[in-house]
Protein backbone atom coordinates (compact mmCIF):
# COMPACT_ATOMS: atom_id res chain seq x y z
CA UNK A 1 0.00 0.00 0.00
CA UNK A 2 1.30 3.45 -0.89
CA UNK A 3 2.44 5.86 2.23
CA UNK A 4 1.22 8.55 1.08
CA UNK A 5 -1.34 10.01 -1.68
CA UNK A 6 -1.31 13.37 -3.65
CA UNK A 7 -3.46 14.32 -6.42
CA UNK A 8 0.02 15.59 -8.27
CA UNK A 9 3.11 14.24 -7.99
CA UNK A 10 5.82 16.32 -9.28
CA UNK A 11 9.65 14.52 -9.42
CA UNK A 12 12.27 16.68 -10.02
CA UNK A 13 12.77 20.47 -8.82
CA UNK A 14 14.11 22.19 -11.36
CA UNK A 15 12.49 25.06 -13.50
CA UNK A 16 10.06 23.02 -15.28
CA UNK A 17 9.32 21.32 -11.64
CA UNK A 18 8.53 24.28 -9.79
CA UNK A 19 7.00 26.46 -12.67
CA UNK A 20 4.38 22.93 -12.90
CA UNK A 21 3.89 22.64 -9.05
CA UNK A 22 2.74 26.54 -8.70
CA UNK A 23 0.44 26.26 -11.31
CA UNK A 24 -0.98 22.49 -10.61
CA UNK A 25 -1.48 24.47 -6.49
CA UNK A 26 -2.79 27.37 -8.00
CA UNK A 27 -5.04 24.92 -10.26
CA UNK A 28 -6.50 23.84 -6.95
CA UNK A 29 -4.54 20.42 -6.53
CA UNK A 30 -2.57 19.60 -3.83
CA UNK A 31 1.13 18.88 -5.37
CA UNK A 32 4.49 16.75 -3.47
CA UNK A 33 7.42 18.37 -5.21
CA UNK A 34 10.71 15.99 -5.00
CA UNK A 35 13.90 17.41 -5.35
CA UNK A 36 17.24 15.78 -4.43
CA UNK A 37 20.10 17.25 -2.65
CA UNK A 38 20.44 20.38 -4.69
CA UNK A 39 18.57 23.91 -4.91
CA UNK A 40 15.73 24.25 -6.39
CA UNK A 41 15.45 25.88 -10.08
CA UNK A 42 17.91 23.34 -12.14
CA UNK A 43 19.64 25.15 -14.74
CA UNK A 44 18.87 28.25 -13.32
CA UNK A 45 20.41 27.75 -9.98
CA UNK A 46 22.03 24.12 -9.40
CA UNK A 47 23.59 23.92 -12.33
CA UNK A 48 24.90 27.79 -12.39
CA UNK A 49 23.92 28.87 -16.00
CA UNK A 50 22.15 32.20 -16.60
CA UNK A 51 18.99 32.42 -18.29
CA UNK A 52 19.29 31.93 -22.33
CA UNK A 53 16.33 33.95 -23.77
CA UNK A 54 15.11 35.73 -26.72
CA UNK A 55 15.88 38.92 -27.84
CA UNK A 56 11.82 39.70 -26.84
CA UNK A 57 11.76 38.90 -22.94
CA UNK A 58 11.40 42.19 -21.81
CA UNK A 59 8.48 42.91 -23.83
CA UNK A 60 6.51 39.46 -24.34
CA UNK A 61 7.11 35.81 -25.40
CA UNK A 62 7.05 34.63 -21.95
CA UNK A 63 4.31 33.33 -19.20
CA UNK A 64 3.35 35.90 -16.21
CA UNK A 65 4.87 33.58 -13.82
CA UNK A 66 8.24 33.51 -15.63
CA UNK A 67 8.56 37.15 -15.87
CA UNK A 68 7.52 37.28 -12.25
CA UNK A 69 10.54 35.06 -11.64
CA UNK A 70 13.00 38.00 -13.72
CA UNK A 71 11.19 40.51 -11.76
CA UNK A 72 11.84 39.10 -8.46
CA UNK A 73 15.41 38.16 -9.48
CA UNK A 74 15.76 42.27 -10.00
CA UNK A 75 13.67 43.11 -6.80
CA UNK A 76 15.73 40.71 -4.61
CA UNK A 77 19.00 42.92 -5.64
CA UNK A 78 17.30 45.99 -5.37
CA UNK A 79 16.02 45.17 -1.55
CA UNK A 80 19.09 43.37 -0.61
CA UNK A 81 22.34 44.67 -2.65
CA UNK A 82 24.24 47.68 -1.94
CA UNK A 83 23.65 48.87 -5.86
CA UNK A 84 24.59 52.18 -7.31
CA UNK A 85 21.96 54.70 -7.80
CA UNK A 86 22.44 54.18 -11.38
CA UNK A 87 21.99 50.49 -11.61
CA UNK A 88 19.09 50.57 -8.98
CA UNK A 89 16.99 52.69 -11.31
CA UNK A 90 17.97 50.56 -14.75
CA UNK A 91 14.57 49.38 -15.18
CA UNK A 92 16.11 46.24 -16.99
CA UNK A 93 18.78 45.59 -14.29
CA UNK A 94 21.29 43.37 -15.40
CA UNK A 95 23.14 42.46 -12.41
CA UNK A 96 26.00 40.61 -13.86
CA UNK A 97 25.96 42.92 -17.11
CA UNK A 98 26.83 39.68 -18.78
CA UNK A 99 26.35 39.28 -22.76
CA UNK A 100 24.46 35.71 -22.55
CA UNK A 101 21.63 37.44 -21.16
CA UNK A 102 19.62 40.60 -20.13
CA UNK A 103 19.39 39.22 -16.86
CA UNK A 104 22.52 37.46 -15.67
CA UNK A 105 22.66 37.20 -11.68
CA UNK A 106 23.88 34.55 -8.52
CA UNK A 107 22.28 31.63 -8.69
CA UNK A 108 21.44 31.69 -5.13
CA UNK A 109 19.48 34.89 -5.52
CA UNK A 110 17.09 32.87 -8.20
CA UNK A 111 17.10 29.93 -5.74
CA UNK A 112 15.90 32.96 -2.82
CA UNK A 113 12.99 34.57 -5.72
CA UNK A 114 12.16 30.56 -6.18
CA UNK A 115 11.27 29.69 -2.53
CA UNK A 116 9.44 32.96 -2.12
CA UNK A 117 7.23 31.71 -5.37
CA UNK A 118 6.77 28.27 -3.46
CA UNK A 119 6.46 29.90 0.15
CA UNK A 120 2.35 31.01 0.35
CA UNK A 121 1.84 27.47 -1.86
CA UNK A 122 3.85 25.67 1.35
CA UNK A 123 2.25 27.53 4.06
CA UNK A 124 -1.19 26.52 2.44
CA UNK A 125 -0.27 22.96 2.98
CA UNK A 126 -1.32 22.54 -0.65
CA UNK A 127 2.39 21.96 -1.63
CA UNK A 128 4.90 19.70 0.17
CA UNK A 129 8.51 19.36 -0.52
CA UNK A 130 10.94 16.70 -0.04
CA UNK A 131 14.07 16.81 -0.32
CA UNK A 132 16.41 14.88 -0.27
CA UNK A 133 15.02 11.89 -2.17
CA UNK A 134 15.48 10.63 -5.54
CA UNK A 135 12.87 8.01 -7.17
CA UNK A 136 13.95 4.73 -7.27
CA UNK A 137 10.75 2.50 -8.91
CA UNK A 138 7.48 2.83 -9.94
CA UNK A 139 4.23 0.88 -10.22
CA UNK A 140 2.13 0.73 -12.95
CA UNK A 141 -1.07 -0.78 -14.25
CA UNK A 142 -1.95 -0.96 -17.55
CA UNK A 143 -1.32 1.92 -18.98
CA UNK A 144 -1.39 3.80 -15.73
CA UNK A 145 1.43 4.91 -13.13
CA UNK A 146 -0.04 3.84 -9.89
CA UNK A 147 2.83 5.25 -7.50
CA UNK A 148 6.29 6.25 -7.31
CA UNK A 149 8.79 5.29 -4.74
CA UNK A 150 11.05 7.79 -3.61
CA UNK A 151 14.11 6.74 -1.39
CA UNK A 152 16.81 9.57 0.82
CA UNK A 153 19.81 9.55 1.82
CA UNK A 154 19.54 10.91 5.57
CA UNK A 155 22.97 11.72 5.67
CA UNK A 156 22.11 14.16 2.72
CA UNK A 157 22.36 18.61 3.52
CA UNK A 158 18.68 18.79 3.68
CA UNK A 159 18.48 15.36 5.90
CA UNK A 160 16.40 17.36 8.95
CA UNK A 161 14.05 18.92 6.29
CA UNK A 162 12.73 15.37 5.35
CA UNK A 163 10.76 14.63 8.80
CA UNK A 164 10.13 11.38 6.77
CA UNK A 165 11.54 8.34 6.68
CA UNK A 166 14.09 7.04 4.12
CA UNK A 167 11.88 5.42 1.32
CA UNK A 168 8.42 6.63 1.17
CA UNK A 169 6.18 5.32 -1.72
CA UNK A 170 3.66 7.58 -2.88
CA UNK A 171 0.25 7.42 -5.20
CA UNK A 172 -1.20 10.28 -7.19
CA UNK A 173 -3.82 11.02 -9.80
CA UNK A 174 -1.40 12.64 -12.26
CA UNK A 175 2.73 12.37 -12.16
CA UNK A 176 5.06 14.50 -13.91
CA UNK A 177 8.49 13.60 -14.90
CA UNK A 178 10.32 17.01 -14.28
CA UNK A 179 14.12 15.30 -13.87
CA UNK A 180 16.81 16.64 -16.13
CA UNK A 181 17.20 13.00 -17.43
CA UNK A 182 13.81 11.97 -17.67
CA UNK A 183 14.32 9.29 -14.66
CA UNK A 184 10.65 8.40 -14.54
CA UNK A 185 10.30 7.38 -18.13
CA UNK A 186 12.23 4.05 -17.87
CA UNK A 187 11.04 3.27 -14.53
CA UNK A 188 7.35 3.60 -15.80
CA UNK A 189 8.37 1.42 -18.79
CA UNK A 190 6.94 4.94 -20.70
CA UNK A 191 7.85 4.96 -24.70
CA UNK A 192 10.89 7.24 -25.26
CA UNK A 193 13.97 8.05 -27.49
CA UNK A 194 17.74 9.52 -26.85
CA UNK A 195 20.37 10.43 -28.96
CA UNK A 196 19.82 11.29 -32.60
CA UNK A 197 16.69 9.91 -34.67
CA UNK A 198 17.12 8.98 -37.52
CA UNK A 199 16.08 11.12 -40.75
CA UNK A 200 14.53 8.27 -42.18
CA UNK A 201 12.15 9.13 -38.86
CA UNK A 202 12.27 12.47 -38.76
CA UNK A 203 12.61 14.13 -42.01
CA UNK A 204 14.87 16.38 -40.27
CA UNK A 205 17.77 17.66 -42.93
CA UNK A 206 20.48 18.20 -39.85
CA UNK A 207 19.24 14.02 -38.69
CA UNK A 208 22.04 11.04 -40.02
CA UNK A 209 20.72 8.44 -42.28
CA UNK A 210 21.02 5.93 -39.05
CA UNK A 211 19.45 6.42 -35.34
CA UNK A 212 22.39 6.92 -32.74
CA UNK A 213 20.72 6.86 -29.62
CA UNK A 214 23.75 7.15 -27.50
CA UNK A 215 25.19 9.80 -29.33
CA UNK A 216 23.91 12.99 -27.54
CA UNK A 217 25.06 16.66 -26.47
CA UNK A 218 27.77 17.51 -24.57
CA UNK A 219 27.50 17.87 -20.17
CA UNK A 220 29.17 20.71 -18.12
CA UNK A 221 29.80 21.15 -14.74
CA UNK A 222 29.96 25.07 -14.51
CA UNK A 223 31.83 27.04 -11.83
CA UNK A 224 32.06 30.68 -10.55
CA UNK A 225 35.17 32.83 -10.78
CA UNK A 226 36.75 35.99 -9.13
CA UNK A 227 39.89 37.65 -9.69
CA UNK A 228 41.88 39.37 -6.78
CA UNK A 229 45.56 39.61 -5.38
CA UNK A 230 47.50 36.46 -4.60
CA UNK A 231 48.09 33.06 -5.98
CA UNK A 232 44.99 30.67 -5.52
CA UNK A 233 46.38 27.73 -7.89
CA UNK A 234 44.55 24.74 -7.18
CA UNK A 235 46.41 21.82 -6.87
CA UNK A 236 47.31 20.02 -10.38
CA UNK A 237 44.17 18.00 -11.44
CA UNK A 238 45.28 14.13 -11.65
CA UNK A 239 43.79 14.03 -15.54
CA UNK A 240 45.31 17.47 -15.94
CA UNK A 241 47.82 15.93 -18.62
CA UNK A 242 45.44 14.14 -20.45
CA UNK A 243 43.22 17.07 -20.85
CA UNK A 244 45.90 18.90 -21.73
CA UNK A 245 46.85 17.07 -24.94
CA UNK A 246 42.87 16.60 -25.73
CA UNK A 247 42.14 18.10 -28.93
CA UNK A 248 38.95 16.80 -30.67
CA UNK A 249 38.46 15.93 -34.37
CA UNK A 250 36.19 19.06 -34.50
CA UNK A 251 38.57 21.05 -32.63
CA UNK A 252 40.88 24.10 -34.12
CA UNK A 253 43.35 23.43 -31.69
CA UNK A 254 44.02 21.96 -27.88
CA UNK A 255 40.41 21.74 -25.86
CA UNK A 256 42.08 23.59 -23.09
CA UNK A 257 42.41 27.31 -25.04
CA UNK A 258 40.50 30.11 -26.16
CA UNK A 259 39.64 28.88 -29.49
CA UNK A 260 36.66 26.66 -30.27
CA UNK A 261 34.56 25.86 -33.69
CA UNK A 262 32.16 28.76 -34.47
CA UNK A 263 28.66 27.34 -33.91
CA UNK A 264 27.12 28.92 -37.36
CA UNK A 265 30.60 28.66 -39.76
CA UNK A 266 32.05 25.86 -38.28
CA UNK A 267 35.59 28.01 -38.57
CA UNK A 268 37.96 29.17 -35.67
CA UNK A 269 36.75 31.51 -32.98
CA UNK A 270 38.43 32.63 -30.71
CA UNK A 271 37.92 34.62 -27.45
CA UNK A 272 40.27 36.03 -25.01
CA UNK A 273 40.50 36.52 -20.96
CA UNK A 274 40.68 40.11 -19.12
CA UNK A 275 39.29 39.93 -15.98
CA UNK A 276 37.72 43.37 -14.09
CA UNK A 277 37.89 45.26 -17.27
CA UNK A 278 38.19 49.49 -16.99
CA UNK A 279 37.10 50.59 -19.96
CA UNK A 280 33.16 47.70 -19.35
CA UNK A 281 30.48 49.47 -21.30
CA UNK A 282 27.76 47.12 -18.53
CA UNK A 283 25.60 46.61 -21.53
CA UNK A 284 24.37 43.62 -23.45
CA UNK A 285 25.10 43.53 -27.11
CA UNK A 286 22.82 41.16 -28.45
CA UNK A 287 23.57 38.16 -29.49
CA UNK A 288 26.97 38.43 -29.25
CA UNK A 289 27.83 35.11 -27.83
CA UNK A 290 27.24 33.47 -31.40
CA UNK A 291 28.66 36.06 -33.76
CA UNK A 292 31.61 34.89 -35.86
CA UNK A 293 35.02 36.61 -35.04
CA UNK A 294 36.30 36.99 -30.89
CA UNK A 295 34.48 36.93 -27.73
CA UNK A 296 35.11 38.49 -24.41
CA UNK A 297 35.22 35.38 -22.67
CA UNK A 298 35.21 37.24 -18.90
CA UNK A 299 31.55 39.04 -19.71
CA UNK A 300 30.44 36.13 -21.39
CA UNK A 301 28.55 34.45 -18.61
CA UNK A 302 29.28 37.17 -15.96
CA UNK A 303 27.13 37.21 -12.75
CA UNK A 304 28.24 40.09 -10.65
CA UNK A 305 29.87 43.52 -12.11
CA UNK A 306 31.24 44.74 -9.07
CA UNK A 307 31.08 48.34 -10.64
CA UNK A 308 27.61 47.63 -10.35
CA UNK A 309 27.08 47.59 -6.45
CA UNK A 310 28.66 50.30 -4.45
CA UNK A 311 32.47 50.53 -3.98
CA UNK A 312 34.40 48.19 -2.09
CA UNK A 313 31.37 45.49 -2.21
CA UNK A 314 33.28 43.81 -4.28
CA UNK A 315 36.58 43.08 -5.08
CA UNK A 316 36.19 41.01 -8.26
CA UNK A 317 33.64 40.76 -11.03
CA UNK A 318 32.63 37.00 -10.58
CA UNK A 319 31.86 35.21 -14.02
CA UNK A 320 30.61 31.76 -14.57
CA UNK A 321 32.89 29.48 -16.71
CA UNK A 322 30.21 27.56 -18.96
CA UNK A 323 32.91 27.62 -22.09
CA UNK A 324 33.49 25.67 -24.76
CA UNK A 325 36.26 23.87 -23.72
CA UNK A 326 34.64 22.67 -20.56
CA UNK A 327 32.48 20.42 -22.85
CA UNK A 328 32.69 17.24 -21.81
CA UNK A 329 32.64 14.55 -24.85
CA UNK A 330 33.97 11.43 -23.64
CA UNK A 331 30.80 9.36 -23.02
CA UNK A 332 27.15 9.86 -22.16
CA UNK A 333 25.72 10.27 -18.29
CA UNK A 334 22.71 7.91 -19.09
CA UNK A 335 21.04 5.10 -20.76
CA UNK A 336 24.90 3.19 -19.60
CA UNK A 337 25.48 1.32 -16.70
CA UNK A 338 25.20 3.66 -13.69
CA UNK A 339 29.52 2.72 -13.06
CA UNK A 340 29.92 3.92 -16.74
CA UNK A 341 28.10 7.37 -15.74
CA UNK A 342 29.00 7.70 -12.66
CA UNK A 343 32.87 8.11 -14.74
CA UNK A 344 31.39 10.42 -17.03
CA UNK A 345 30.26 12.96 -14.72
CA UNK A 346 33.50 12.53 -12.58
CA UNK A 347 35.46 12.91 -15.75
CA UNK A 348 33.73 16.23 -16.71
CA UNK A 349 34.52 17.41 -13.18
CA UNK A 350 38.26 16.85 -13.87
CA UNK A 351 37.64 18.64 -17.16
CA UNK A 352 36.39 21.58 -15.48
CA UNK A 353 39.34 21.69 -12.89
CA UNK A 354 41.56 20.93 -15.90
CA UNK A 355 40.44 24.19 -17.49
CA UNK A 356 40.87 26.30 -14.39
CA UNK A 357 44.02 25.15 -13.95
CA UNK A 358 44.96 25.76 -17.36
CA UNK A 359 44.00 29.21 -17.31
CA UNK A 360 45.68 30.10 -13.59
CA UNK A 361 48.98 28.67 -14.82
CA UNK A 362 49.46 28.61 -19.12
CA UNK A 363 46.38 30.49 -20.71
CA UNK A 364 47.94 33.15 -22.60
CA UNK A 365 47.34 36.85 -20.75
CA UNK A 366 46.08 40.18 -22.88
CA UNK A 367 49.67 41.14 -21.98
CA UNK A 368 51.74 38.69 -23.53
CA UNK A 369 52.63 36.42 -20.28
CA UNK A 370 50.84 33.37 -19.45
CA UNK A 371 48.43 32.27 -17.02
CA UNK A 372 46.13 33.98 -14.22
CA UNK A 373 47.07 33.04 -10.52
CA UNK A 374 44.58 35.31 -9.03
CA UNK A 375 41.83 33.34 -10.49
CA UNK A 376 39.79 32.36 -7.13
CA UNK A 377 36.68 29.43 -7.43
CA UNK A 378 33.70 30.99 -5.36
CA UNK A 379 32.43 28.02 -3.80
CA UNK A 380 29.54 29.88 -1.65
CA UNK A 381 28.38 31.51 -5.04
CA UNK A 382 27.84 27.96 -6.28
CA UNK A 383 27.12 26.58 -2.63
CA UNK A 384 29.35 23.82 -2.33
CA UNK A 385 32.20 23.26 -0.72
CA UNK A 386 35.19 22.52 -4.03
CA UNK A 387 33.26 25.28 -5.96
CA UNK A 388 31.87 23.67 -8.87
CA UNK A 389 27.93 24.26 -9.33
CA UNK A 390 26.22 21.89 -7.42
CA UNK A 391 24.98 19.54 -10.54
CA UNK A 392 26.34 19.10 -13.76
CA UNK A 393 24.60 21.06 -16.87
CA UNK A 394 22.64 18.66 -18.88
CA UNK A 395 21.46 19.57 -22.71
CA UNK A 396 19.11 17.15 -23.32
CA UNK A 397 17.33 14.35 -21.96
CA UNK A 398 15.15 10.93 -22.41
CA UNK A 399 12.08 12.00 -24.71
CA UNK A 400 8.45 10.53 -24.72
CA UNK A 401 7.02 9.13 -27.73
CA UNK A 402 4.95 12.33 -27.73
CA UNK A 403 1.13 12.09 -29.69
CA UNK A 404 3.00 15.50 -31.42
CA UNK A 405 6.94 15.43 -32.50
CA UNK A 406 8.41 18.70 -33.28
CA UNK A 407 10.67 18.44 -36.10
CA UNK A 408 13.51 20.19 -37.55
CA UNK A 409 11.17 20.92 -40.62
CA UNK A 410 8.49 22.89 -37.64
CA UNK A 411 10.79 25.31 -36.81
CA UNK A 412 13.77 25.78 -39.35
CA UNK A 413 13.76 28.89 -41.19
CA UNK A 414 15.27 26.96 -44.18
CA UNK A 415 12.76 24.76 -44.58
CA UNK A 416 9.57 27.45 -42.99
CA UNK A 417 10.64 30.24 -44.60
CA UNK A 418 7.70 33.33 -44.43
CA UNK A 419 5.16 31.13 -43.53
CA UNK A 420 6.81 30.81 -40.18
CA UNK A 421 6.66 27.76 -37.98
CA UNK A 422 3.78 25.13 -37.69
CA UNK A 423 0.95 26.25 -36.15
CA UNK A 424 -0.81 23.97 -33.61
CA UNK A 425 -4.36 24.27 -33.17
CA UNK A 426 -3.67 22.81 -29.31
CA UNK A 427 -0.67 25.28 -28.26
CA UNK A 428 0.20 25.10 -24.66
CA UNK A 429 3.15 28.33 -24.76
CA UNK A 430 5.25 29.68 -26.72
CA UNK A 431 9.30 29.86 -26.89
CA UNK A 432 12.36 31.02 -29.80
CA UNK A 433 15.75 29.97 -29.87
CA UNK A 434 17.74 28.65 -32.45
CA UNK A 435 18.55 25.25 -33.01
CA UNK A 436 21.56 25.15 -30.89
CA UNK A 437 23.11 22.12 -30.41
CA UNK A 438 27.07 21.51 -28.85
CA UNK A 439 29.19 19.11 -29.94
CA UNK A 440 28.27 15.33 -29.17
CA UNK A 441 29.84 12.61 -27.82
CA UNK A 442 29.33 10.68 -31.01
CA UNK A 443 32.14 12.86 -32.49
CA UNK A 444 29.70 15.64 -34.47
CA UNK A 445 30.68 19.30 -34.11
CA UNK A 446 28.46 21.70 -33.41
CA UNK A 447 24.46 21.99 -34.96
CA UNK A 448 23.46 25.43 -35.11
CA UNK A 449 19.76 26.38 -37.28
CA UNK A 450 18.03 29.19 -37.50
CA UNK A 451 14.49 28.98 -36.71
CA UNK A 452 11.20 30.96 -36.31
CA UNK A 453 9.69 31.88 -33.22
CA UNK A 454 7.53 28.50 -32.32
CA UNK A 455 4.53 27.49 -30.40
CA UNK A 456 4.84 24.47 -27.81
CA UNK A 457 1.86 22.04 -29.01
CA UNK A 458 -0.10 20.09 -26.39
CA UNK A 459 0.34 17.05 -28.15
CA UNK A 460 4.12 17.01 -27.41
CA UNK A 461 3.50 16.82 -23.53
CA UNK A 462 1.26 13.57 -23.76
CA UNK A 463 2.76 9.90 -24.50
CA UNK A 464 1.64 8.07 -27.19
CA UNK A 465 0.33 5.46 -24.79
CA UNK A 466 0.68 6.15 -20.38
CA UNK A 467 -2.16 8.02 -19.57
CA UNK A 468 -1.00 9.77 -16.51
CA UNK A 469 2.03 10.81 -17.18
CA UNK A 470 3.20 14.12 -18.27
CA UNK A 471 6.63 15.13 -19.20
CA UNK A 472 7.33 18.89 -17.67
CA UNK A 473 11.47 19.40 -19.08
CA UNK A 474 13.54 18.55 -21.42
CA UNK A 475 11.59 15.07 -21.98
CA UNK A 476 8.46 16.39 -24.56
CA UNK A 477 7.83 15.50 -27.64
CA UNK A 478 11.21 16.71 -29.34
CA UNK A 479 13.85 15.25 -31.90
CA UNK A 480 17.09 15.52 -30.75
CA UNK A 481 17.53 19.00 -33.26
CA UNK A 482 14.67 20.38 -32.05
CA UNK A 483 15.51 19.94 -28.36
CA UNK A 484 18.32 22.25 -29.31
CA UNK A 485 15.33 25.10 -29.20
CA UNK A 486 13.11 23.91 -26.86
CA UNK A 487 15.49 23.33 -24.14
CA UNK A 488 16.34 26.97 -22.77
CA UNK A 489 14.92 28.35 -19.29
CA UNK A 490 11.91 30.32 -20.39
CA UNK A 491 10.66 27.40 -22.53
CA UNK A 492 11.15 24.60 -19.99
CA UNK A 493 9.01 27.00 -17.62
CA UNK A 494 6.59 27.40 -19.89
CA UNK A 495 6.60 23.06 -20.47
CA UNK A 496 6.43 22.69 -16.76
CA UNK A 497 3.50 25.20 -16.30
CA UNK A 498 1.79 23.88 -18.67
CA UNK A 499 2.33 20.36 -17.55
CA UNK A 500 1.34 21.36 -13.87
CA UNK A 501 -2.00 23.42 -15.40
CA UNK A 502 -2.87 20.40 -17.45
CA UNK A 503 -3.05 17.68 -14.71
CA UNK A 504 -4.97 20.45 -11.97
CA UNK A 505 -7.42 21.26 -14.74
CA UNK A 506 -8.04 17.23 -15.27
CA UNK A 507 -8.34 16.53 -11.61
CA UNK A 508 -10.78 19.03 -11.86
CA UNK A 509 -12.81 17.94 -14.42
CA UNK A 510 -12.25 14.50 -14.27
CA UNK A 511 -11.38 14.12 -17.78
CA UNK A 512 -7.25 12.54 -18.97
CA UNK A 513 -5.02 14.89 -20.42
CA UNK A 514 -5.42 13.24 -23.72
CA UNK A 515 -9.56 13.87 -23.61
CA UNK A 516 -8.59 17.60 -23.36
CA UNK A 517 -6.33 17.68 -26.70
CA UNK A 518 -9.30 15.59 -28.32
CA UNK A 519 -12.26 17.54 -27.44
CA UNK A 520 -13.07 20.96 -28.87
CA UNK A 521 -15.16 22.37 -25.75
CA UNK A 522 -12.60 21.06 -23.65
CA UNK A 523 -9.45 22.30 -25.15
CA UNK A 524 -10.94 25.77 -25.25
CA UNK A 525 -11.41 25.88 -21.92
CA UNK A 526 -8.20 24.76 -20.95
CA UNK A 527 -6.48 27.22 -23.51
CA UNK A 528 -8.33 30.11 -21.85
CA UNK A 529 -7.53 28.86 -18.76
CA UNK A 530 -3.40 29.25 -19.37
CA UNK A 531 -4.10 32.61 -21.29
CA UNK A 532 -5.98 33.80 -17.99
CA UNK A 533 -2.80 32.75 -16.50
CA UNK A 534 -0.41 34.98 -18.42
CA UNK A 535 0.56 31.87 -20.82
CA UNK A 536 0.74 33.29 -24.11
CA UNK A 537 -0.38 30.66 -26.91
CA UNK A 538 0.64 32.54 -30.27
CA UNK A 539 3.49 34.86 -31.36
CA UNK A 540 3.00 38.61 -32.58
CA UNK A 541 4.87 39.49 -35.84
CA UNK A 542 8.45 39.22 -34.80
CA UNK A 543 11.32 38.45 -37.15
CA UNK A 544 13.25 34.75 -36.75
CA UNK A 545 17.09 34.77 -35.78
Amino acid sequence: MPDRHTDVLIVGGGLGGVAAAIAAVQGGARVILIEGDRWLGGQLTAQAVPPDEHPWSEQFGITASYRALRNGIRRYYRTHYPLTHAARSTPHLNPGGGLVSPLCHEPRVAKAVIDEMLAPLRGSGRLEVLQPYRAVAVETAGDEVRSVTVTSDLRGIRANECGTEATVTISASYVIDATELGDLLPLAQVEYVTGFESRRTTGEPSAPEEAQPLNMQAVSWCFALEHVDGDHTIDRPRTYDYWRAARPDMWPGPLLGFSWPDPRTLEAAHGWLSPNPEDDPLSVVADQSKNPGTLDLWRFRRIAARRLFEPGIYASDITIINWPMIDYLEGPVFEVPDAEAAAHRQGARELSRSALYWMQTEAPRPDGGTGFPGLRLRPDVMGTDDGLAQDLYVRESRRILALETVTENDISLAVRGDAGATSYSDSVGIGMYRIDLHPSTGGDTYIDVASTPFQIPLGALLPVRVRNLLPACKNIGTTHITNGAYRLHPVEWNVGEAAGALAAFSCATGEPPQAVREKADLLSDFQALLSRRGVELAWPNVRAY
